[in-house]
């Protein structure tokens, strides 16, 4: 049975609401906007990078080994104690963000060859999967600030500002720079990135609610895979996020690319996956955190949505078996087409709503673990 959370802040009197939307404010700005940070490689990779490799002419399968780039993410658990034991979560925060911000200034200096329409050149692929392992270390970092900085009454709205932020800054890295890209360069586009991510790293060291955090002390033991294990509930989250996980990447993923294959246009879907996805995304992780404040129960929210879910996904599966069949596609001012691109932005709706609901009961059994486990269970 998985941890329970505790009730929502409603139940406060309100001088004590007050001050706690006070406090909260000093303490989500600066979420806010590094989550935004955190959520531009995901979408650079998730909705950009796939597209235009297919345009290219990749198949599918070369498209998908492309995805051997999220490796880091997959190993995050060995570099999550060091994160713990030597120097501060905002530390770490500070270095990882500026290193990103190094690889995209490289990556702006070493442009692919156009000549070139197979694949990527390997020097590109490696400073993505740098980009990759950059990422992954200032996801550590960040979510066990979030966990420290946040109280328990605040994980909801907490969590709410971390989905919406995330997602929004994948849009514009994603959506957003497809859109744009037949008016952008390559250079520039990592200039740019490159420009936001060094701000981002002088807010992690400056934010004057981030400087309240207390400096880790060294845990006096060291954990084991067998004491995360061991932790509450800790099986139960894992299976739960890994199975979502797996289901979500793989539709969210194939779906966009098979509508290309089918007579979608790579800015049109640019448009609707990314920037018109992402927006009923976070009209859906707005209303879960809504709802989780105003004392819903997170894991009646989330059995509701994915019964939804789990329906939209059938109806996405016999769109694309109708569309193998002789002469269907999604050309322009087709029934199909508008079917299509309304599942897309239905779905992102409702997985908003279940990963605002997820982390919200992920930070809370997080809390609940010893310390010394606290980082370990967000990876």
């Amino acid at each position: 049975m998985p941890c329970q959370t505790p009730p929502g802040p409603c139940s406060r009197p309100e001088p004590a609401r007050a001050l706690l939307t006070l406090t909260m404010h000093g303490k989500l700005l600066p979420l806010a906007s590094l989550y935004l940070v955190q959520g531009l490689p995901y979408g650079l990779q998730s909705s950009l990078l796939p597209i235009l490799l297919r345009a290219r002419g990749l198949s599918l399968t070369r498209v998908g080994l492309a995805k051997g780039l999220y490796a880091p993410w997959l190993f995050k658990l060995a570099w999550a104690p060091l994160v713990d034991r030597r120097g501060s979560p905002r530390t770490w925060l500070t270095l990882s963000t500026a290193a990103l911000g190094l690889v995209c200034g490289l990556l702006a200096a070493l442009p692919p060859n156009q000549a070139s329409q197979d694949a990527l050149p390997a020097t590109v692929m490696g400073l993505l999967l740098l980009l990759n392992l950059g990422a992954a270390v200032q996801d550590v970092a960040l979510d066990t600030l979030a966990v420290q900085l946040l109280d328990p009454a605040e994980l909801g709205p907490g969590n709410t500002v971390q989905v919406v932020a995330y997602k929004l800054g994948a849009a514009l890295a994603g959506g957003g720079l497809l859109v744009l890209w037949p008016t952008l360069s390559w250079p520039l586009v990592f200039v740019l990135l490159a420009a936001t991510y060094w701000l981002a790293a002088a807010l992690a060291w400056t934010a004057p609610a981030l400087h309240q955090l207390p400096w880790p002390q060294p845990s006096e033991h060291t954990p084991h895979l067998q004491d995360l294990l061991a932790a509450p509930e800790t099986l139960w989250t894992a299976g739960f996020v890994l199975t979502y996980k797996l289901g979500e990447q793989g539709a969210g993923s194939l779906f966009p690319l098979l509508l290309l294959d089918h007579g979608a246009s790579a800015p049109e879907l640019g448009l609707w996956n990314g920037l018109g996805a992402v927006a009923c995304s976070i009209t859906g992780s707005s209303l879960g955190g809504a709802l989780l404040a105003r004392r819903w129960e997170p894991l009646l929210l989330l059995r509701s949505v994915l019964q939804l879910r789990l329906g939209g996904l059938a109806c996405q599966t016999a769109l694309l078996f109708y569309l193998d069949t002789p002469g269907a596609g999604v050309g322009p001012d087709t029934l199909l087409r508008g079917a299509a691109l309304l599942s897309l932005c239905l779905q992102h709706f409702l997985g908003g709503l279940v990963t605002t609901a997820t982390f919200t009961v992920m930070m809370h059994c997080s809390q609940l673990a010893p310390r010394a486990l606290q980082i370990s269970e967000l990876c």
